[in-house]
């Protein structure tokens, strides 16, 4: 799979999301999200919305691994 196809899916599942995703191999993939859908969630919360988006795919094996960071946009101003 494709890093901008799995983009599209966590962007079209959290409102006002942007997403970075990277993958050498399109099954072991990396991503940044960020999404004031976050607000408010611990880790463990955030990060079951971001599979929600994807487990079909997790779920086929077509996505093997996942590592993800996922921060709300006051999380990331201050990272920057």
């Amino acid at each position: 799979m494709q890093p901008d196809e799995i983009k599209a899916l966590i962007e079209a599942a959290l409102p006002e999301c942007t997403a970075q995703v990277n993958s050498d191999d399109g099954k072991h993939v990396a991503a940044l999200i960020v999404s004031p859908a976050f607000e408010g969630l611990m880790p463990v919360k955030r990060q079951q919305l971001v599979y929600g988006a994807l487990n079909e795919h997790i779920s086929s094996g077509t996505i093997h691994a996942l590592q993800m960071k996922t921060l709300t946009p006051a999380e990331h101003a201050a990272r920057s």
